[in-house]
């Protein structure tokens, strides 16, 4: 890799290159803790021949055979993701077993988190016609959800209609019973190294974040959906007809990385065609050290298509997480739906917020408005636990500010305590205007920071403020949408800042899929459904579409799948103009990647940039990783002075991420997947301050599957502008039929 772009990200962009150390499990050198443990293939044998890869396992392994918890030492013995098993073990007895020949490299286990209807129709799918129709709702593609379980018997669940699996299904259920069917294939747990409870051994759900997200990707058609009134209709999952396998990982707040990697392990083994991961770590580790891109790539080799959550730690440049290029690594962006709630205040100003909560009987009439931090203590502006003791708050509306570490609802629940009658939560800035929908305990709206600073003065104004909330309901029309959140992950990609992540966008904000439990006394607990925001909401979307697009076109590679998402994007938002962000101002590519997901345009995409397995061998080289680091993520023997390694910019991906000092030249080869007949003329808007030449500026295909290969060369011009860090373009292949767009940032150093 260029060291003069990690210069530049470092320096330029002002971030520092992390590694996820600090999810590391503490330990004392006396106490034993989970290791993830790299070895060598039996000598002589490739993976999938290995017969006994238990018994090698085995033999890394110390004499005694439990753990001074008496619990087994082996936790998992892995055959298909990794070449090696996860192992309770204390420090001393890692070092014996680094001494054993055939290991290559251990590190402790790490922590992911989850990373927390109407979309199908925002999407553009539609029963009748177009991609649905076209795919057979996902007939056919088994959905593996890598998550906290599943509930059992929702109707987003029933297989009526569905048929039985296909034949190469292998995995089971772990359910009792009939509680497994033809739409729920398969479920499973996986949590070896935690003491054993009822819990452990169940792969249902206990709080309800795995079944929001497999029924997002491929919940069935469930009518008269809702939530505490609102959003009312059909709810359905993106690919509604595809069949779905659970595999839990999350148990409590924890989805320990041993338990990622078995069931990756088992899904690969079961037979799935696309796996959904709404979980990541809190920092980018590199690729031959993270769980989750090893894991992924021997999917990737198995023809398996993975999308991934980008992570919830926007709007900060460089936060994004499951950032391998043969990851769809998926951001998020909001829908047209709102539910809003009007602040009114005495002056007659309004300002629209949003809440799932939106009570029938509560007064029109004004009443006493108060800020909750006007005693001068940060904790109580932010309604933190117990902090609202020292002033009197009944019977007020009280003005609360997001932040400080206090969950939203929490914030509510304080004011409450203190005799609060409603509440108005008003974003910090740098949320801006990106809003969230909760089931609020008493009545609330949640309002931007800039509606948050002209209260605030409205009641620094006067000596009597007053206000009142205004319930209005579900409203569709957002006219800036898609716009994307303020949570959902940027780029660069500090792993490989040549590859652009996110991939794309898709719908994360605010989305109604099934619960496991009943949000008020009243509800159906068995037809229950909650509203959620998070990347962990945009990738189960994506995994849909690519459900859809697998059953379409099943001999698609999973490069193709994803550079025919990323290819066919949007820029634009109902309004015509460029996406916004929480400033509602232009979103850069570190927040959009490609765009937003346009499933039907994704299903004829004309030219895909397709990559096989071993194109990125000669890739990882050129990261300048050893060895034994490419073979761990290849799971073969790698030798990188045999392979010419490429720099990150010449992997065959569908968008371009450039360092500019000195002139560079990049080439990328396209299949043609549209009419046989066909020619594309190249359009190039280029980043200010760049010249790009495209050679030859015209592909002309005479047949389906023909591959054409062109080149880009990318040099600095005077622009006049000497401060700017990074500009961004974009370069189009055109046809009578098709738009083939790749999005262009350059970083200047």
């Amino acid at each position: 890799m260029d060291s003069f772009f990690y210069i530049a990200l470092t320096f330029v962009l002002g971030f520092h290159i992390h590694f996820a150390q600090a999810n590391e499990r503490p330990s004392t050198a006396s106490s034993s803790k989970t290791y993830i443990i790299h070895v060598k293939w039996p000598q002589g044998k490739t993976l999938a021949q290995s017969e006994d890869l238990e018994s090698w396992h085995n033999s890394f392994m110390p004499p005694t055979t439990m753990s001074s918890e008496d619990r087994p030492r082996m936790i998992y013995s892995y055959r298909n993701v990794i070449s090696g098993f996860a192992a309770r073990l204390s420090e001393e007895e890692l070092r014996a077993v680094e001494k054993k020949n055939g290991f290559i490299s251990a590190h402790p286990e790490r922590m992911l988190h989850r990373q927390t209807t109407h979309t199908p129709q925002f999407l553009g799918l539609q029963q009748q016609m177009g991609l649905w129709k076209e795919s057979n709702f996902g007939k056919g593609v088994i959905v593996g959800v890598v998550d906290s379980g599943i509930t059992l018997h929702h109707p987003s669940f029933s297989d009526a209609g569905m048929p039985p699996p296909p034949p190469k299904w292998k995995g089971r259920c772990e359910l009792n019973g009939t509680a497994c069917n033809n739409k729920l294939i398969g479920a499973r747990s996986f949590n070896l190294a935690a003491e054993p409870t009822k819990e452990t051994g169940t792969p249902i759900d206990e709080d309800g974040h795995g079944t929001h997200t497999a029924s997002t990707a491929a919940g069935a058609f469930v009518d008269y959906a809702e939530v505490l009134g609102n959003a009312k209709g059909t709810a359905a999952g993106i690919a509604p007809h595809a069949h779905l396998a659970i595999y839990k990982v999350c148990f409590g707040e924890d989805c320990p990385e041993s338990n990622v990697l078995a069931a990756l392990d088992a899904a690969v083994e079961d037979g799935v065609d696309v796996i959904s991961i709404s979980l990541g770590l809190t920092e980018p580790p590199p690729f031959f050290n993270d769980s989750t891109a090893i894991g992924t790539f021997a999917a990737m080799q198995k023809g398996i298509f993975v999308s991934c959550a980008a992570g919830n730690s926007g709007p900060v440049h460089g936060s994004l997480v499951n950032g391998a290029p043969w990851i769809l690594t998926v951001g998020a962006s909001n829908i047209d739906r709102s539910f809003v709630a009007t602040a009114k205040l005495g002056n007659g100003q309004e300002f629209d917020g949003e809440t799932v909560f939106q009570p029938s009987d509560f007064s029109p009439t004004p009443l006493f408005l108060t800020y909750a931090g006007k005693n001068g203590k940060q904790e109580a502006a932010f309604c933190a636990n117990g902090s609202l003791n020292d002033v009197d708050f009944r019977g007020k509306v009280v003005l609360c500010e997001r932040g400080g570490g206090i969950g939203r609802i929490a914030k509510g629940e304080e004011v409450k305590r203190a005799g609060g009658t409603a509440m108005i939560l008003m974003n910090d800035e740098s949320n801006g205007f990106s809003l969230s929908a909760d089931v609020h305990v008493l009545p609330a709206t949640h309002v931007s920071y800039d509606a948050g600073l002209q209260i605030k003065a409205y009641i620094n104004s006067t000596a009597t403020p007053i206000a009142t909330i205004l319930f209005k309901g579900t409203v569709i029309g957002n006219s800036l949408s898609p716009a994307v959140s303020s949570f959902s992950s940027r780029g660069p990609n500090l792993p490989s800042p040549g590859i652009l992540k996110p991939d794309i966008v898709g719908p994360g904000v605010n989305i109604l899929a099934a619960w496991p439990f009943p949000l008020n006394n009243n509800t159906d607990s068995k037809s229950t459904f909650n509203i959620m925001s998070g990347t962990s909401m945009s990738c189960p979307h994506l995994s849909g579409v690519a459900a859809l697009l697998k059953s379409s076109h099943p001999h698609w590679s999973p490069a193709a799948i994803k550079s025919a998402i990323m290819t066919s994007a949007e820029i634009l938002n109902f309004e015509h103009k460029l996406i916004v962000d929480e400033t509602l101002h232009t979103a850069n590519v570190f927040a959009t990647g490609s765009g937003h997901v346009n499933p039907s345009r994704a299903n004829d995409p004309g030219l895909v940039y397709d990559i096989t397995a071993d194109d990125y061998i000669p890739y990882l080289c050129g990261l300048g990783y050893s060895d034994t680091e490419v073979g761990i993520i290849a799971h073969r023997t790698v030798k990188c002075s045999q392979t010419p390694s490429i720099p990150e910019g010449q992997l065959n991906y569908p968008s371009f991420s450039v360092s500019l000092g000195s002139p560079k030249t990049f080439t990328r080869t396209v299949t043609n997947v549209g009419e046989a007949n066909s020619s594309y003329e190249v359009t190039v808007k280029p980043p200010e301050g760049v010249d790009v030449k495209v050679k030859p500026d015209k592909l002309y295909f005479s047949e389906a599957n023909q591959k054409e290969t062109y080149s880009v060369s990318f040099s600095r011009i005077d622009s006049g502008n000497k401060t700017v860090e990074y500009a961004q373009g974009f370069l189009k292949w055109v046809s009578s039929e098709h738009t083939v767009s790749s999005p262009i940032l350059v970083y200047f150093v």
